[in-house]
């Protein structure tokens, strides 16, 4: 495709349908213990039972030369643009990252900084992508990522806000720490970082409420959704279902695995809902 569209991997894109439509994927990096790598080349349930133990892991933006050789690859295969789609910047320096392979490479480059993270991303990247695919100009394809990203809603449950405090990503729910141990929040991504939603009284009661907001966001829409999580259970397994059956407008509903790297900052007991209307 003339366009390449490119995004980092906390976007959470399932391999396939990155594959299918043409996307690269560059890896946001992991450091645990003494070792530094992408996410993708870590066991993802050793990473998980290093969280649960409360150990050291932290992320890192990818180097920049990992952006210059994908972008190098883009250009090889015949692009004579790129967009490249990434994670809010209040939470990662990874969009600077890529402006800096940006300026070595030959070919226009337009790095958009989301604002956001997780599917809201993916179906951001899945929605340029198909533009790309069917002959959209440049002009377009940002246009088509960016109307994506502003329609969709990010929906976040978490066991503990320790792990967002510990990675210094904890945001506007800063506001929301000392409250009691039974009050579970509900979070979402607004203007760049993670905020407060609501703040519910057990987890039973924050999943459903998790699955109701849901459904308010969906509305009478045709959407998309994704639940995501860092390893899916049965718990996973209803809220799809609840969903699939509340929702009246589904055009496609998928269980992803969240990326590590957000599981590093939201903890393995996190659940995310993406609510992504189509446009």
């Amino acid at each position: 495709m003339p366009v390449a569209v490119i995004t980092d991997s906390t976007a959470g894109l399932p391999e396939q349908l990155a594959a299918q439509w043409g996307i690269a994927v560059v890896q946001v990096q992991i450091v645990a213990g003494n070792r530094i790598d992408d996410e993708a080349r870590f066991d993802r349930s050793e990473l998980i039972g290093m969280l649960r133990a409360k150990q050291d892991v932290s992320t890192r933006e990818p180097d920049p030369g990992a952006f210059f050789w994908t972008y190098q690859d883009a250009v090889s295969a015949g692009a004579t643009a790129i967009v490249s789609l990434h994670i809010s910047s209040k939470m990662s320096a990874t969009a600077d990252a890529a402006r800096q392979a940006a300026q070595q490479v030959k070919v226009p480059v337009y790095v958009l900084d989301s604002g956001t993270t997780s599917m809201s991303l993916g179906f951001a990247a899945l929605s340029a992508a198909r533009t790309a695919a069917a002959g959209g100009q440049v002009e377009r394809v940002m246009e088509a990522a960016d109307r994506r990203i502003r329609a969709s809603s990010e929906l976040l449950y978490v066991d503990t806000l320790d792990y967002l405090r510990r990675g210094g990503r904890i945001g506007a729910a800063s506001a929301l720490l000392g409250t009691a141990l039974s009050i579970r929040p509900v979070l979402t991504v607004r203007d760049g970082e993670v905020a407060p939603l609501a703040r519910v009284a057990g987890s039973k009661r924050a999943l459903a409420k998790l699955a109701d907001l849901a459904v308010e966001r969906a509305g009478d829409d045709p959407v998309d959704i994704a639940v995501s999580c860092a390893a899916p259970s049965d718990r996973e397994m209803s809220l799809v279902q609840q969903l699939r059956s509340r929702i009246p407008k589904l055009n496609d509903i998928m269980l992803v695995q969240a990326s590590t790297v957000i599981t590093a900052h939201v903890g393995p007991g996190a659940l995310g809902v993406t609510v992504a209307p189509l446009l």
